[in-house]
C-alpha cells in the first residue's frame, strides 16, 4: 500500500469505510482481494461483449442510486450479480468470481432527469425499428427472429451477454450476434439499450463496429454486428502479452481517437470503457471500437449520470469527483486511452502490481501517472502518452488537439493499415498452446 499523506486521511478512511459497509451488506461474499490471482492482469474475468473471455483488471459497473437520483461519492462494493437479476448465461460460481464494483460520477438531479428522458425516447425508437437487418448493399430483410439465424460457434461471454457467430440463412451473411438477457433491474436494461442505440447511430463511422440490425424478444435483445477477427486483448493473450510494435500502436491509436471524436462531435456521447478488449481488429487491418453499454450522453459537453468501467482504466477525476466537481468530460476517455497505450507498449498494465481495487485507486489518485521510457520509445509516443495521462484533467487535451499531435499524424496514412493487416495475420497464426 502506498504511503498516504495526512491531508489524504479523510479520503483513505472514507473509501475503506464505504467498502467495509458494503462488504457487510453483501454478506461478505467478496473481500477486497479478488478470488482469482492478480499476479498477471490477464488472469481476471472481464465484461467484453466481444469475442474474448478475459481481461486486464477487475471489472467495475455502475448501479443506480438508492434514492432514485444521481449517485454521489465513489463507492466500492461487492456482491453477486445474481442478486441484481443478471443474465442466466452465467453460473452462480462464475458470478461469485466476479470482482468488486464501483460507482463514480454523478450530477444535479435536473440533469439526471434530462438524460433519463432522452433514454426513454431512445428506447421507444428502438422498439419501433426492431426485427430487421440492413446490409451494406442496401438489402433489407424484415421480420427477422431467432429462427432466421443459424448458430455456428460461441465467440465469448461477458457480463452484458453472450456473443455468438451466426449465419443469416436467407442471405448467407455471417455475423457476430450479441445476445443480452433483459432483467427486472432498470440499470441493466439501460446498458443494453444504450449499447444498441449508439451502434445504430454510428453506421457511417468506419472506426466503430457496424450494426446490421437487431430484434427483441420478451426476454432478450440480439444485436447483429459485422464479424471482426479478434480484439486487442485476446490477440495479446495469444502473443503472451509481448509489447505491441510502436507503428501498430500508432494506427490503433489513430482509429480509436477518430472513433471517440466522432462519438463526441456527432452524437454527444462519451464511451467510458476504453480498454484493449473493446478495440477490435480484422485481417484487413481495420481497427474498430465496440461495446457502448456504459456509454453516456453528454449534457453541455459534461457527463451527468452515474458511470462505470474497469478500475485500472478510470481517470482520477472519476474516482474522486468531490475534488474536481461532480461532472467530467471526454478527457476521462483520453486518460483510459493513455493507460491502454502504456499496457500495450510494455506488455504489462501499469497498475498490475496492485493487489486490491483500493490500492489501485489510491495509486491512481496519489502517485505520479505512468510514463514510457524515452530510451525505448520514440519521443512522439512518449509525449503523446504523457499528454493523455496528465493528472489534472483541465490540462489534459481533448480529441481535436490529439489529432494534431505528431504521433497521430505520423500514422494516419493508408500504408499503416496495410502494415497492421500484415502484422495481425502473422500474429493471429500463432499456436494457442
Amino acid at each position: 500500500m502506498p504511503a498516504i499523506t495526512s491531508g489524504e486521511d479523510d479520503l483513505h478512511r472514507e473509501l475503506q469505510g464505504l467498502g467495509a459497509r458494503l462488504e457487510a451488506e453483501n454478506g461478505g461474499s467478496h473481500s477486497f482481494r479478488g478470488s482469482r490471482s492478480r499476479a498477471r492482469p490477464g488472469n481476471l474475468p472481464i465484461d467484453s461483449g466481444t469475442p474474448n473471455g478475459s481481461g486486464s483488471l477487475p471489472r467495475t459497473n455502475g448501479i443506480p442510486s438508492l434514492t432514485g437520483g444521481p449517485p454521489s461519492a465513489p463507492i466500492l462494493s461487492s456482491g453477486p450479480r445474481a442478486q441484481r437479476g443478471h443474465s442466466t448465461d452465467f453460473s452462480s460460481e462464475e458470478l461469485r468470481g466476479r470482482p468488486r464494483e464501483i460507482i463514480v460520477g454523478g450530477g444535479p438531479p435536473q440533469s439526471y432527469r434530462r438524460v433519463q428522458s432522452t433514454e426513454n425516447r431512445q428506447h421507444r425508437d428502438i422498439m419501433q425499428n426492431a426485427q430487421k437487418l440492413t446490409f451494406e448493399d442496401g438489402t433489407i430483410f424484415k421480420d427477422v427472429d431467432p429462427t432466421s439465424l443459424l448458430r455456428l460457434e460461441d465467440l465469448g461471454t461477458g457480463t452484458c451477454g453472450h456473443v455468438v457467430k451466426m449465419q443469416h440463412v436467407a442471405s448467407g451473411r455471417v455475423m457476430a450476434v450479441k445476445q443480452m438477457r433483459k432483467s427486472g433491474v432498470p440499470e441493466e436494461n439501460r446498458r443494453i439499450y444504450m449499447d444498441l442505440d449508439v451502434v445504430l447511430r454510428c453506421t457511417d463511422c468506419p472506426h466503430i463496429v457496424h450494426c446490421y440490425g437487431y430484434f427483441v424478444t420478451d426476454s432478450e435483445v440480439w444485436i447483429c454486428m459485422e464479424l471482426m477477427t479478434s480484439c486487442i486483448e485476446k490477440l495479446q493473450r495469444l502473443r503472451s502479452h509481448e509489447p505491441v510494435p510502436e507503428q501498430m500502436l500508432g494506427y490503433i491509436c489513430v482509429s480509436v481517437v477518430k472513433a471517440l471524436n466522432y462519438l463526441k462531435d456527432k452524437h454527444g456521447v462519451i464511451h467510458r470503457d476504453v480498454k484493449p478488449s473493446n478495440i477490435l481488429l480484422d485481417r484487413n487491418g481495420n481497427v474498430k471500437l465496440c461495446d457502448f453499454g456504459i456509454a453516456g450522453q453528454l449534457v453541455e459537453s459534461k457527463a451527468k449520470t452515474q458511470s462505470a468501467g474497469v478500475a485500472g482504466y478510470i481517470a482520477p477525476e472519476r474516482i474522486d469527483p468531490e475534488r474536481v466537481g461532480r461532472n467530467y468530460d471526454v478527457r476521462a476517455d483520453v486518460w483510459s486511452l493513455g493507460i491502454a497505450l502504456v499496457e500495450l507498449a510494455t506488455g504489462r498494465h501499469p497498475y498490475a502490481s496492485c493487489t486490491t481495487d483500493f490500492e489501485l485507486l489510491v495509486n491512481v489518485l496519489e502517485r505520479d501517472p505512468p510514463r514510457l521510457d524515452e530510451a525505448m520509445f520514440s519521443k512522439e509516443l512518449c509525449d503523446f502518452v504523457q499528454l493523455c495521462l496528465t493528472k489534472d484533467f483541465k490540462n489534459r487535451p481533448k480529441y481535436h488537439k490529439l489529432m494534431k499531435h505528431e504521433f497521430i499524424k505520423k500514422y494516419d496514412t493508408p500504408e499503416a493499415t496495410a502494415r497492421v493487416a500484415e502484422w495481425f495475420r502473422e500474429n493471429s497464426r500463432r499456436p494457442t498452446c
